[in-house]
């Protein structure tokens, strides 16, 4: 785990940039006390190692199918499975769950060093109380992803393409049809992939969604009136409220979801999974 120091730090934007109903900002000053931080997105591995000590079953185990992109679905895995109203990008496919990422015909085998998705708010809550730790609050997880810096874009500038590089894993191409690669990646990347932050988190931003402790899209200003355990002694509960989420995935493109940078806000129901969703820990 990384160090956070105690401090002050920004967060937020006065940028309109997002969305409005994300309330990315104004930005206000939080007053932190130190903190770690997971180093990376918790792994197909450490997920397993909670599982096969604990025998915890998911939620999307339980209920036999879950949300998958439809760029990595067969035609007849379609026809097999429900698309979600008003998401036409998605399906309820059964059969998909953190060992089956995209489906029953999918592995993990040769992914185990990549974040675990298909994981809920719930199952998070049931790893990180495993392993004594919890997820973090919007404010921890933006001052963290900023590395130390007063980016609000990303951890390595202002600029996507510095240095003409990518530095995180996003859609490329003509979206939601065609994913050029450019970064490499069509789905999840190496947890460790990217350089790291400076603090030394990898991929904050891109790659999975990370989930995090509070309600989405509360005022910036809760974060200013209520400390890390109040939001943790109020919301490690198991139920199906609109929690935040932050980061972005590598299904974000600049034409459709804007929120693949550090100020940007999401959020997800407690009992929802998907192929682009996960998480990680602080203590």
């Amino acid at each position: 785990m990384i160090s956070i120091p105690k401090g002050s730090y920004q967060i937020g934007t006065d940028e309109e940039i997002g969305f409005v109903n994300d309330n990315e900002g104004p930005k206000i000053t939080v007053h932190l006390p130190a903190f770690l931080i997971d180093e990376t997105t918790v792994t197909n591995r450490a997920f397993k190692e909670f599982v096969d000590d604990t025998g915890y079953v998911t939620e999307s185990e339980k209920f036999g199918w879950s949300f998958v992109f439809h760029y990595f679905l067969s035609e007849e895995t379609k026809r097999n499975s429900q698309t979600v109203p008003g998401l036409k990008w998605w399906y309820a496919v059964p059969g998909a769950d953190w060992l089956h990422p995209e489906g029953p015909d999918a592995t993990i085998k040769e992914r185990m060093d990549h974040p675990v998705v298909q994981v809920s708010r719930n199952d998070a809550i049931a790893y990180c109380q495993w392993a004594n730790k919890r997820l973090p609050t919007e404010a921890e997880w933006e001052v963290a992803a900023k590395g130390g810096t007063s980016f609000e874009k990303y951890p390595w500038g202002e600029n996507f393409l510095e240095n003409d590089r990518y530095h995180c894993n996003i859609w490329q191409g003509n979206f939601p049809v065609e994913n050029s690669l450019e970064d490499g990646f069509a789905s999840t990347a190496p947890a460790k992939y990217y350089e790291p932050n400076g603090y030394g988190l990898y991929q904050p931003i891109g790659n999975v969604w990370e989930w995090c402790l509070n309600p989405a899209r509360i005022n910036l200003d809760e974060f200013t009136k209520n400390d890390r355990d109040f939001f943790w002694q109020n919301y490690q509960q198991v139920d199906d409220e609109v929690y935040a989420t932050r980061g972005g995935s590598f299904l974000c493109h600049q034409s459709y979801c804007k929120r693949y940078r550090i100020a940007a806000r999401n959020g997800n129901t407690g009992m929802s999974a998907a192929n682009n969703l996960g998480f990680r820990c602080v203590r």
